[in-house]
């Protein structure tokens, strides 16, 4: 690999695939904007020119506070072109983490996004010294927006100096500090070469397949996941189509039929529901046929030498019969799917591989740039229940205690302004400890089994991993959300947020009236089928783990109540705070 910062990977993209036609699109309206290489790169450079105008040196902070879009990229790209970091910021955190990670970072200009961070931005601007400027990415008649931003730069193209400005930007140079969304405490400033990403992207260009031309991309840029899977479709030169937002995707995907596209398992466990629900209303022959290929995919080996002849015969008939119009319905021409933040449920791993939707498993941390290990294509590397094999160059390794470690390229410099916390997680011998507990497989795939904080003892003294609990209590269709919690008690106990479109089918079949989430959770016809529930599920368990109370929660967990994080993962801690009487009902 000759690209040894990230820009370089525009100059590639122009070099390799000039007669791409679209690089980067997005919906901003009821019309896909599409833009070439070539203006993909004349506006980044004209961000360049404007940031160089605007007086932002190598070394100062720039932070992109905004949603998926194309203009997000240029942003980026033209940031790391004059050598200055880019800060990316969800623009779901509170007004508070806004004020501690602008003035942490020093940021001195900022790019918003949405009247509401607008507002939030501007009640803490007094308190934020070095924010010399902010700009909003359409015209809200408050600051100047980024089309100026693009004539500033227009107006004052050297290309002279932009070139020598470049020129003096190196592979071990901080690109971008990213800050954790962190579940306790203040968010860490994460610090990230150009060379740390390029490593990563060096080791997974061969998972896709030559032929993946057009990717989806709806995980926020903000998060080091997506967005180095971002890096890694310029890099290949592949389309990227950005969702108009959450609500649209499946839209989207009929839309632009990908070949690739990065996801978290609840947004898969999402389309499997929406997907039964669709076979529930079948009749007759076409209902038992369409259930019978569900059975029949969620049995399905990755590998073709485990398959015997006769369920081969059966997945074929399937296939004909269901599977392909399920893919036409998805928008499905996937070549590969990856699916991060989370472990996925083995029989949703099945599912979607068995219905072509190729379903690949990455793990890491935005520590470690951030894949450690991920599924691939050579024989066993895509094993149900494993994140596949640690990436070249990354040694892995599990401490006595179960913890997985790592060292190598991916390890991030360290945390921003915190020497102290740096030193807490990387060692003296360079292994950065990741805080999951894991093992491996005979074949060398890694496992993950928790997250050792998570882990608790009962007052009996025993030791529960919530985790594995919560992940085999999540298949069950009536359950969307749930937390297991127990510490320095008797029992198990368990908080579960219903799947009430679910519930509501199951009413309207059992002859129950469905009024609202709050009403339902007190309903006896209700409690009494969740507690069947939580019996067929407990006899997988030991009788320390299994769950002796539950209480029912008719709330929503969402991003927007800050409960969720960004990748959709659920805060304990918050859980454990918000619903404190209710937890400790359960214990009384």
């Amino acid at each position: 690999m000759k690209e040894t910062r990230l820009f370089d990977i525009l100059s590639r993209y122009l070099e390799k695939f000039p007669n791409q036609k679209v690089a980067l699109a997005g919906k901003p309206n009821d019309v896909w904007v599409k833009y070439s290489i070539q203006e993909y790169i004349e506006k980044t450079n004209d961000v360049s020119y404007a940031l160089i105008k605007l007086g932002i040196k190598a070394g100062d902070k720039v932070a992109i506070i905004g949603s998926n879009k194309p203009e997000w990229n240029m942003l980026d790209m033209g940031i790391m072109q004059i050598g200055a970091i880019t800060v990316p910021i969800y623009p779901t955190i509170t007004e508070k983490d806004y004020l501690y990670i602008l003035n942490h970072c020093e940021a001195k200009l900022a790019v918003i996004e949405g009247t509401e961070v607008m507002n939030k931005i501007i009640n803490i601007m007094p308190d934020t010294p070095n924010l010399q400027y902010v700009y909003t990415f359409i015209n809200r008649d408050k600051f100047p927006y980024l089309e100026q931003l693009f004539d500033l730069g227009k107006e004052n193209r050297v290309p002279e100096i932009l070139e020598k400005c470049k020129a003096v930007v190196k592979t071990t140079d901080c690109a971008t500090i990213i800050y954790t969304s962190g579940t306790t405490g203040q968010p860490k400033g994460v610090m990230l070469s150009h060379s740390n990403i390029l490593n990563q992207i060096d080791n997974l260009k061969q998972t896709p397949d030559p032929k993946s031309n057009i990717a989806f991309s709806f995980l926020p840029l903000s998060h080091a996941y997506e967005r180095m899977l971002v890096f890694l479709y310029q890099y290949l030169g592949m389309s990227v189509y950005y969702a108009k937002n959450l609500g649209t995707i499946a839209d989207n995907l009929k839309e632009i039929n990908p070949t690739m596209m990065s996801t978290v398992p609840r947004m898969l466990e999402k389309i499997y529901d929406k997907i039964l629900n669709s076979g529930k209303k079948l009749k007759g022959a076409n209902r038992w046929i369409f259930f019978w290929a569900v059975n029949v995919a969620k049995k399905y080996k990755i590998e073709e030498e485990d398959r015997s002849w006769c369920y081969s015969i059966k997945h074929n008939i399937a296939d004909k019969l269901v599977y392909s119009t399920l893919r036409k319905n998805i928008g499905g021409n996937f070549d590969i799917v990856v699916s991060g933040a989370a472990s996925i449920q083995a029989h949703l791993a099945s599912f979607f591989s068995a219905i072509g939707m190729p379903v690949f498993e990455g793990y890491g941390l935005t520590e470690t740039s951030p894949v450690i290990a991920v599924s691939s294509r050579e024989k066993y590397g895509r094993e149900v229940g494993t994140v596949g094999f640690p990436l070249p160059g990354v040694e892995v390794k599990i401490t006595d205690a179960g913890e997985v470690v790592c060292r190598g390229h991916n390890v991030m410099l360290g945390y921003y302004k915190d020497e102290a916390m740096t030193q807490q997680v990387i060692d003296k011998d360079g292994w950065f400890h990741t805080g999951d507990m894991g093992k491996f497989t005979d074949r060398g795939q890694l496992m993950l089994t928790g997250r050792i904080k998570n882990i608790f003892k009962t007052s009996l003294g025993k030791y529960v991993n919530p985790e594995l609990i919560e992940t085999k209590f999540s298949e069950s269709r009536f359950i969307d959300s749930i937390i297991v919690v127990g510490e320095n008690q008797k029992f198990v106990g368990a908080l579960i947020v219903p799947d009430f479109a679910f519930i509501k089918n199951w009413c309207t079949l059992h002859d129950v009236e469905y009024t609202t989430p709050a009403e339902m959770i007190k309903n006896k016809y209700i409690i009494r089928r969740y507690a069947k529930e939580i019996e067929k599920y407990n006899t997988l368990f030991s009788d320390t783990e299994k769950i002796k109370k539950f209480a029912l929660i008719a709330d929503e967990w969402t991003i927007q109540n800050g409960i969720l994080t960004p990748t959709l993962k659920v805060k304990r801690n918050v859980v454990q705070e918000r619903y404190k009487s209710d937890i400790d009902k359960l214990f009384t």
